[in-house]
């Protein structure tokens, strides 16, 4: 009897959900998935709903709906999706000073989208949101084939919205088809004029603790992660040197330390990654 190829790996899910976790895992070569487990349950989205509103800002911007150029009052005042009610976002949970450091100021657009993905901002996702619609972040996602399960339905902090059961859920599925189709630079997002930057984006994005922290050195990737308490999320573009590129995205829920969750989603990239050149 052969023996799979995804012992390891399946192991080392079993042991998390064991531990009453749960760790989805989606694995493509960009054309068709290699591996899948859990990979439609749900997750709360954390930051990875920056990944489809950057998409939605520069599709817009190839439509000529929006001038990238175009400057943004930088101000810490938002309306809620569920009442209209003002909130605001607390700047030490955010990983960005640098449009915190521009409050009473302006950004561009594209300054936002930079660091929405660069640093994970959320000052800079919200006011970005403002401009680009929920809408268009809906139409993104099912443009590029994402479940129901998968929805961006509010702001970053929108308490109001929060309590009214309104949410950012993703599935590490969907992740999974949003980032294929940025590496694929698929028309139906705009191609190379809306794919290329965003990758080039996510290429320089500084959290690299999770799926980046398990790839050899040097590899190039492109990622975007996702963390609040119990939640750890990342979904990579891995663009390897003399062999085809894959992603590979990760999603827990879990009662492990924000440490721990981290090593977890680094460790089912290691494996991914020895099974994918053995």
């Amino acid at each position: 009897m052969s023996v799979s190829p995804f012992r390891a790996l399946e192991a080392l899910l079993e042991d998390t959900a064991r531990s009453g976790g749960t760790v989805s895992v989606w694995w493509s070569d960009l054309l068709g998935v290699r591996f899948a487990r859990g990979a439609d349950v749900p997750h709360y989205a954390a930051s990875t709903m920056k990944l489809p509103l950057v998409l939605a800002a520069m599709r817009r911007a190839a439509r000529g709906e929006l001038q990238l150029s175009a400057p943004v009052q930088v101000s810490n005042e938002f309306r809620s999706v569920a009442d209209g009610s003002t909130y605001s976002l607390d700047p030490s949970e955010d990983e960005d000073p640098g449009t915190w450091a521009a409050l009473g100021q302006t950004r561009t657009l594209l300054q936002l989208a930079d660091h929405s993905l660069t640093h994970s901002g959320n000052l800079a996702a919200n006011l970005l949101l403002e401009v680009v619609g929920l809408d268009e972040v809906a139409r993104v996602l099912e443009t590029v084939g994402c479940s129901p399960a998968t929805v961006v339905g509010r702001g970053i902090e929108d308490a109001p919205a929060r309590e009214r059961g309104i949410t950012n859920t993703v599935t590490a599925a969907d992740l999974g088809l949003l980032m294929a189709a940025v590496g694929r630079r698929d028309t139906a997002l705009g191609g190379p004029m809306v794919c290329a930057p965003v990758e080039a984006m996510l290429a320089r994005a500084v959290d690299r603790s999770m799926i980046p922290a398990g790839l050899p050195g040097g590899v190039p990737c492109a990622n975007k992660t996702g963390w609040v308490r119990g939640v750890a999320h990342d979904v990579c573009l891995v663009r390897p040197v003399y062999r085809p590129p894959f992603v590979l995205s990760v999603c827990t829920t879990t009662e492990l330390s924000q440490a721990a969750g981290t090593a977890l989603v680094a460790s089912v990239s290691r494996e991914v990654w020895r099974v994918f050149t053995t």
